[in-house]
C-alpha cells in the first residue's frame, strides 16, 4: 500500500503543472462544489448555493484568492447562470463533457468530484467544449426558440387534420396543405357556420390542381359539435404561435443586423432562387448572410438561406477555432470513428451526437437525391454502394468541408454539374487502373467499339 503511494506521488511530480492557478467546480441543481489548491486557501473545498447572490459570492471567492482558470462539468442547463457569472468577472471558464472524466472507479461524492475536475485541469489534461461568441449565442438562443414554436405549431395543424378526418372532411387529401390559402379558408368558414360543401370549394385558389367538384366532394362530412370545437381551439393555437413566429422573426433580423459585417457592400449577393417553405423565415435572409459572411453559402447544393443560418447560430462566423476542416466535421460527428486494435480497424462508424449543425447538413444531403449536380452524383454513386445512410453521411461531410473552406477563407463556391464529376470519376478510375497494370507489368490498350 506504502508502495502504490509513493508510485503515485513520483507520477505527480514528473507531471507537469500547466494551470497553476485552476478551479474546479461539481454543477449541481441545488449546490455548487468548488476546488481549488490547497496552497491559495487552507478552506480548499466550499460549497455555494444556486441563488445569483451565491454566485457572485463564490465568483468574489475564486478571483480574491487570485484563480485564472475554471473548469466545470456541462450538467443540463444550471451551469449556464454560474458559467456567464464567472466569465464576466473575466475567469477563464472551460466547459467539459461529464461523460470524459467520470471514468475513474472509487470518487462517488461531489467533493472528490471537484477535486477531481481541478486536478485534470492543473495538469492540463481537460478539453473545453465549443461554445459560439456571445453575440452568436444571443443568435443560438432565438433561432432555437424559433425552431421550438415551429414544432409547436406543427403539432396544432396535426389537431386540425384529426378533427377533419372524424367528421370525415377529407380536405387534406385535395389541398396538398391544409395551411395554405384554400384550407385555412375553407376551414375558417367552416368555423362560422358554412355548411354548403358547393359554396365551401368556392374558397379554391386558382393555383389548385383538384377542380371545385372534387373539392365540393370532399367537403360533404358528419359535422359535430365535439370535432368542431376541437378544431376551433386547434386554428386558434395555430394563429397564436403563428403570431410568435412573426415577432421571433422580427427579433432574429434586428440580431443579424448588429452581427459584424464582413462583406464589402458594393457586392451584391447572386442567391440562387428556391422554393420558399411555411416554417421559412418572413424576411430575405441574403443580404444579411452576406454581410455577415463574406461569401454566398447559398450558392452550395442543398443549402438555402434558412439551413445557413441555423448552421451559423450553431458555429459562428470564425473558422479559426477549427485547424482544419478535419476537425470540424469532427466535432459535429461526421467523420469515422476508428476503433483500431492489432493492427485491424474494428469499427469505423461515426459517434452520435446530438449536433444541430449535423443534422441541418445532412437533411442537405438527403435533398440532393434527385439534384443534377455533381454532388447529387457523388451522392448516389455512394447509395448505391453503401446505401443510403452512409451515403447521406459521406455527402453531408463533403457539403460540411465546402462550407468551411468558402466561410475560413471567404472563396466562391465552385460549381460542378454531374457530368463534370461522372468524366472527372472516370479519368480517376483510368489512373488507378493504369498504375495497376504497371505493377503488374502490363500495359492498357484502349480497344475501339464498332
Amino acid at each position: 500500500m506504502k508502495n502504490k503511494k509513493k508510485i503515485r506521488k513520483r507520477a505527480r511530480q514528473h507531471l507537469e503543472h500547466i494551470n497553476l492557478f485552476a478551479a474546479g467546480i461539481d454543477i449541481g441543481s441545488q449546490e455548487h462544489y468548488v476546488a481549488v489548491p490547497e496552497s491559495l486557501d487552507k478552506d480548499s473545498v466550499r460549497s455555494y448555493g444556486c441563488f445569483t447572490v451565491d454566485l457572485n459570492e463564490m465568483a468574489d471567492w475564486l478571483v480574491k484568492i487570485g484563480i485564472t482558470t475554471v473548469a466545470m462539468e456541462s450538467t443540463g442547463v444550471y451551469w449556464i447562470p454560474a458559467f456567464e457569472i464567472l466569465e464576466e468577472r473575466g475567469l477563464e471558464v472551460i466547459l467539459v463533457n461529464a461523460h470524459h472524466v467520470k471514468n475513474v472507479t472509487g470518487r462517488k461524492t461531489d467533493v472528490k468530484d471537484c477535486q477531481w475536475l481541478q486536478q485534470l485541469h492543473t495538469y492540463g489534461l481537460l478539453a473545453g467544449a465549443f461554445r459560439p461568441e456571445e453575440n452568436y449565442c444571443e443568435l443560438r438562443a432565438y433561432m432555437r426558440q424559433r425552431e421550438m414554436l415551429v414544432s409547436s405549431r406543427a403539432t396544432h395543424i396535426q389537431h386540425m387534420q384529426k378533427s377533419l378526418r372524424l367528421m370525415n372532411l377529407l380536405l387534406d387529401n385535395v389541398v396538398s396543405d391544409i395551411t395554405g390559402k384554400t384550407g385555412l379558408k375553407i376551414i375558417r368558414e367552416i368555423l362560422l357556420g358554412e355548411r354548403d360543401s358547393r359554396k365551401l370549394a368556392s374558397y379554391r385558389d386558382k393555383r389548385c390542381k383538384n377542380s371545385i367538384e372534387t373539392i365540393a366532394k370532399s367537403l360533404k362530412g358528419n359535422y359535430r359539435n365535439e370535432h368542431l370545437f376541437t378544431l376551433k381551439q386547434a386554428v386558434e393555437l395555430y394563429d397564436i404561435y403563428d403570431v410568435k413566429l412573426k415577432d421571433c422573426d422580427i427579433t432574429i433580423e434586428k440580431c443579424l443586423s448588429q452581427l459584424d459585417k464582413q462583406a464589402d457592400q458594393a457586392q451584391v449577393s447572386k442567391n440562387k432562387v428556391s422554393q420558399k417553405k411555411a416554417s421559412d423565415l418572413n424576411f430575405d435572409l441574403c443580404p444579411y448572410l452576406y454581410d455577415i459572411c463574406g461569401t454566398d453559402l447559398t450558392e452550395i447544393d442543398g443549402l438555402n438561406g434558412h439551413s445557413v443560418l441555423k448552421v451559423l447560430a450553431e458555429t459562428g462566423v470564425n473558422m479559426n477555432k477549427w485547424k482544419t476542416a478535419k476537425h470540424f466535421v469532427s466535432w459535429m460527428g461526421l467523420s469515422p470513428n476508428n476503433k483500431i486494435s492489432g493492427g485491424k480497424i474494428l469499427s469505423s462508424k461515426t459517434i452520435k451526437t446530438k449536433n444541430r449543425a449535423k443534422h441541418v447538413f445532412k437533411l442537405a444531403a438527403f435533398a440532393l437525391a434527385n439534384s443534377k449536380s455533381g454532388i447529387g452524383a457523388f451522392y448516389r454513386r455512394l447509395r448505391a454502394r453503401l446505401g443510403a445512410p452512409k451515403a447521406i453521411n459521406a455527402t453531408a461531410r463533403k457539403i460540411a468541408v465546402i462550407f468551411y473552406n468558402m466561410l475560413k477563407h471567404k472563396t466562391a463556391y465552385k460549381t460542378q454539374t454531374q457530368g463534370e464529376y461522372e468524366q472527372a470519376t472516370n479519368q480517376r478510375l483510368l489512373k488507378n487502373l493504369n498504375n495497376r497494370a504497371k505493377q503488374l507489368g502490363m500495359v492498357m490498350v484502349p480497344i475501339e467499339v464498332t
